[in-house]
């Protein structure tokens, strides 16, 4: 193999197997000598491979844990299970996953051969993950179109339906996609409204990159998630929850979605109390899916609301 780079290539592919190659056995996979193999391993090692040598009659070489992330070589296997998986991992509320789940899976979709991402969308819509069914559902395609537009700064155009069933055409500045747990939420700069604006990423649709990059402008908050806690209270408006459980912490932390944090409140009980940007009706279905018994002590408006949905589903019934 006298192409240096293709050769690089194939001995990176190789080293990448966890185990150790003797040198000879290198040499003879590419068809060079003991001597081009050393030469090559250096090369690696200057681009940033930590390649250990080790030396008499059974040494050999091995790629090794170094101190930053090279680049990895992936087989056609390996890319559409890493593609897989990261498309479930951007979907789920994975606290700190989802996010880097997008960015990854954005960089690794911009080079998939076409066959490729026609193999992974074929297993995606084969497959159906058993969700906690308090979240919309957002097309991993959609997600991934807007990262890429937030990472490369570029204007992006996008139709959106509002919250009252309106459809309107936007073109904005993306600053950040962020996950609540619940939902993907965009920040970005509304160029039709002159003005920031928070867009939920399950209302969004036909997400097309215009290629006009922007520059970047300052957030009236100072980060993208204190717009969007700031904007969500303005929306929902805050409340303060205060809801004792009967059952432990454990049985009921992994029920609540994670910005609902429980205490231990005496034996066998928990308690979740603080202010959130929540409505009352979400609140209220949420409270009644975790199949445990539980008392609202505040807000007011919850109870209210409970003794309403109680009175209806009693009704039902006769």
């Amino acid at each position: 193999m006298t192409d240096t780079p293709a050769r690089l290539l194939h001995l990176l592919s190789l080293l990448q197997t966890p185990r150790e190659w003797p040198g000879s056995e290198l040499a003879e996979r590419l068809s060079v000598s003991s001597r081009t193999i050393r030469r090559d391993v250096d090369r690696l090692r200057e681009l940033g491979y930590p390649v250990e040598a080790t030396r008499g009659a059974v040494g050999g070489y091995r790629l090794v844990a170094g101190t930053a992330m090279p680049p990895l070589l992936l087989d056609d296997e390996e890319a559409v299970a890493i593609a897989v998986g990261l498309r479930a991992g951007a979907g789920h509320a994975i606290e700190g996953v989802d996010e880097a789940s997008v960015r990854a899976l954005a960089k690794l979709e911009q080079v998939l051969p076409a066959r490729l991402r026609h193999r992974v969308s074929t297993l995606q819509n084969a497959t159906l993950p058993l969700t906690r069914g308090d979240g919309a559902t957002v097309a991993p395609s959609t997600l991934t179109a807007l990262a890429g537009a937030v990472t490369a700064r570029e204007k992006v155009r996008f139709s959106y339906r509002a919250g009252d069933g309106a459809d309107t055409k936007r073109l904005v500045e993306p600053y950040r996609l962020v996950s609540t747990g619940r939902r993907w939420y965009l920040v970005a700069y509304d160029l039709g409204r002159e003005d920031w604006r928070t867009f939920r990423v399950d209302r969004v649709t036909e997400p097309f990159a215009t290629g006009a990059r922007f520059a970047p402008r300052e957030l009236p908050e100072g980060d993208e998630a204190a717009y969007l806690a700031r904007s969500m209270s303005r929306a929902l408006g805050e409340v303060d929850l205060d809801v004792s459980f009967g059952a432990g912490v454990e049985a009921v932390a992994g029920r609540l979605p994670a910005h609902l944090v429980p205490v231990a409140d005496g034996d066998g009980a928990c308690r979740v109390r603080g202010r959130v940007a929540e409505s009352v009706e979400w609140l209220a279905v949420r409270l009644m899916l975790l199949d445990v018994p539980f008392t609202v002590h505040a807000p007011e408006a919850l109870r209210a609301h409970i003794r309403t949905l109680a009175t209806r589903l009693t009704t039902s019934l006769t």
